[in-house]
């Protein structure tokens, strides 16, 4: 239990210690700064809780948190929230989806650390835009030709309009037309990530393959690092929407499952490195998996499931040596006795299926 004092800052954006509270008495509010001024975003009464999904990923605040009433509260740090998750499976429900759905309303407010100064006409604008929306990051966006008071900020910031696409971390960094990396830096998409720690298993790739063994890795005890290079889901992540995805008769689009097969990981303390693998040493154990930045990351295994592409006259993946004929599920030698992965190969299936027609 802790005592609050009206004004106490609980929190700062850009915090990289980021506490759970449940407020026994008092008030709570969390705000957003930019250009010195507060945007109230919500309270928290007596029997509310704090926390949205960067309590899940353990990055930084994105917004801040600060004591409106005197009172208590219980404070949690993030690995005793993740073990109350992983125990409690009701509450865990309930945190969890109020995690998504805070989520969700800063994303579709804009409301976050983040401000980026473009142009429709400009494809570095788009890119920067696809990279924060596929990351669930929310962020504010002025556009240059339609946004009257753009050439003020410019100016505050010492930016000319030509350096566009310029984006404003925390009101403070600027960074103009920066790479996706470059973003991921400065936001601390992997500010908390032990790049030295020896893990029990490194996923290569955030695609639905490796999301999937990223899930059942952690649900099951196992310490997980995922790398990707851009943003959970992979070419799936992009779809507009998935009809025929077991379990959603009414569809479901690429993003939304991609978020929460990524945010079901975090769940079970899966974690994301923005990073992409340039090296593998196998020779002795433990693997080794170079990233780009350099660093070397030790694991006791490796998951590859970065993608690739198939031609002849290679078979297809699950093809056997009868051209055209495919075995999927148990009836295959080798195979991994899951519900998820027979729903996976007959799906996987059916795509080479349609390549082989049309040869």
């Amino acid at each position: 239990m802790r005592a609050i004092q009206r004004g106490d800052v609980l929190y700062e954006p850009g915090d990289a210690v980021v506490p759970f509270f449940v407020v026994v008495a008092g008030e709570l509010e969390v705000v957003r700064l930019w250009a010195g001024t507060e945007t109230l975003i919500a309270t928290y009464g007596p029997g509310k809780f704090t926390g949205e999904v960067n309590s899940l990923s353990g990055r930084p605040a994105i917004l801040r948190l600060r004591v409106s009433q005197p009172g208590e509260a219980i404070e949690l740090d993030r690995q005793q929230m993740q073990a109350l998750l992983q125990t409690d499976a009701e509450l865990g429900e309930i945190l969890v989806r109020a995690f998504i759905l805070r989520r969700v309303e800063l994303v579709a407010a804009g409301m976050g650390d983040v401000v980026l100064v473009g142009s429709t006409h400009s494809t570095g604008t788009l890119r920067i835009k696809e990279f924060l929306m596929r990351n669930g990051h929310p962020y504010s966006y002025i556009d240059l030709e339609r946004d009257p008071d753009v050439q003020k900020l410019l100016e505050s910031f010492h930016v000319a309009s030509g350096e566009i696409p310029v984006v404003i971390c925390r009101g403070q960094l600027v960074l103009r037309n920066p790479t996706n990396q470059e973003i991921a830096d400065c936001l601390g998409f992997n500010q908390t990530v032990d790049q030295t720690q020896m893990r029990d298993v490194v996923v290569v790739g955030a695609g639905p393959a490796g999301l999937a063994a990223a899930v059942y890795g952690a649900s099951e005890g196992l310490d997980v690092l995922v790398l990707e290079t851009n943003a959970p889901g992979g070419q799936a992540g992009s779809s507009s929407r998935i009809e025929n995805y077991l379990g959603f008769p009414t569809g479901i689009t690429g993003q939304e499952l991609a978020d929460r097969a990524f945010t079901q990981a975090e769940k079970f303390g899966a974690q994301l490195l923005m990073a992409k693998g340039k090296r593998l040493w196998c020779d002795r154990k433990p693997n080794i998996v170079e990233v780009d930045n350099g660093a070397r990351i030790p694991a006791r295994a490796v998951v590859i499931a970065t993608g690739a592409a198939y031609r002849r006259p290679q078979p297809f993946l699950l093809e056997t040596g009868v051209p055209g004929v495919f075995a999927v599920g148990d009836v295959r030698g080798g195979s991994v006795k899951r519900v998820a992965s027979a729903v996976g190969e007959g799906s996987i299936a059916i795509s080479f299926v349609h390549q082989v027609l049309q040869e």
